[in-house]
């Protein structure tokens, strides 16, 4: 049976692409919650209302993975599918059985497709993710009075690392200025995507200077439209996490760039198809750029400003990195910088602040009581 095309009839203020995403996601966790058992179904109802629409997607894709791992280790339950596992089974799992599966199970397994076999394994982040889905879903079904017990008491803690300044990958601010040479002028590019850098120079010109000018997630920057921006007032808009609409302004040199993309380098409207026509960003073929392009397109670039590796190339959140720090760098404060890169705690920002080295040093030295001494340092 041939999939109907999905028209959009908006009435929101969200652009037409980010309301079509969502409901792509929308689709798969409907999809999950029809593999998962039906007495979930209040749960479900819970998460739709209660979360993100991807921490949705993220605690179902975790729940139900749980739920095929109780089908499989057969000890549980005797289904022989994921949503034929019953309330009673459900309930007779204790702590040592969540455990069990997290700190036995989860750290490492096999995926076994026709003609591989797949190694898995998960760091501390991974399993705190996977143990916070099924602490939501059994709070969730205590609180029901579904099952007699709250376990998730009894949950081993996992301990995550601290996050090290050090370990902190951006670009050094001579490296950026490599990077914009090198789109600018095709430097350290192969002959085969010298080719391709003469038709899309502007475009990736413009998309490189607008990660490091305001740190935007890939997301953020994949959904930008034509429509986006208003040029006349000076800003663009783009959605944040959990759907927040932002105004953002728009500085000369970012301004330029996308100008000179769009007048200059862009497809003419008359040979894009309808649904891309408002994508500020597209590829050689005339639609939506995807995220993976995106990325690949920032690790060959950010390669070439660091003299390695295209596979040793920074993900486009170096780059959301590489802005925070060179703004602190720059002297803007970090309350400024959490505002600005949308964080939710400032301690996050604080770590990109603890890139500014050799601060008490700038600070002491260029504050002499002395005059003999603030003479010698003139």
């Amino acid at each position: 049976m041939a999939k109907k095309m999905i028209k959009i009839h908006n009435k929101s203020d969200k652009p037409n692409n980010i309301v079509q995403k969502e409901n792509e996601i929308v689709e798969k966790c409907i999809e999950l919650e029809n593999a998962l058992p039906s007495f979930m179904s209040d749960f479900f109802l819970y998460l739709k209302s209660g979360v993100a629409l991807t921490t949705r997607f993220a605690y179902l894709q975790d729940i139900h993975f749980f739920c095929k791992y109780l089908v499989n280790e057969k000890k549980i339950t005797q289904a022989m599918d994921t949503p034929d596992i019953s309330l009673e089974e459900f309930a007779q799992l204790k702590a040592r059985d969540i455990n069990r599966f997290i700190g036995e199970f989860c750290t490492r397994y096999t995926v076994e497709k026709q003609d591989s076999i797949t190694v898995m394994e998960n760091h501390n982040r991974s399993l705190a993710r996977k143990k916070s889905s099924l602490a939501v879903l059994f709070k969730y079904l205590y609180r029901d009075e579904l099952i007699t017990e709250n376990i998730t008491d009894g949950f081993n803690p996992i301990r995550l690392p601290k996050p090290q300044p050090d370990a902190i990958k951006r670009l050094e601010v001579d490296e950026v200025a490599i990077l914009l040479d090198a789109v600018e002028k095709g430097e350290g590019l192969t002959e085969k995507e010298l080719a391709y850098w003469e038709k899309t120079k502007r475009r990736d010109k413009a998309i490189l200077l607008l990660f490091v000018t305001y740190g935007l997630r890939l997301k953020e920057l994949q959904q930008l439209n034509i429509s986006s921006f208003n040029f006349g007032r000076g800003d663009f808009k783009i959605y944040r996490k959990r759907g927040k609409e932002v105004s953002m302004p728009l500085n000369k040199s970012v301004e330029k760039v996308i100008k000179e993309y769009i007048e200059k380098e862009r497809p003419d409207e008359a040979y894009i198809l309808e649904e891309n026509k408002d994508a500020l960003f597209l590829s050689l073929q005339k639609t939506r750029m995807t995220e993976r392009a995106i990325r690949e397109l920032v690790k060959k670039y950010t390669s070439i400003a660091l003299g390695t590796t295209k596979d040793h190339g920074y993900s486009p959140h170096k780059l959301r990195a590489t802005a925070a720090t060179s703004l602190i760098q720059y002297g803007f404060s970090i309350y400024d910088v959490q505002n600005l890169l949308d964080h939710d705690n400032v301690t996050t920002t604080q770590l990109y602040a603890a890139h500014k080295k050799n601060v008490k040093r700038e600070i002491v030295n260029n504050f002499e009581w002395l005059d003999e001494y603030d003479k010698n340092n003139k």
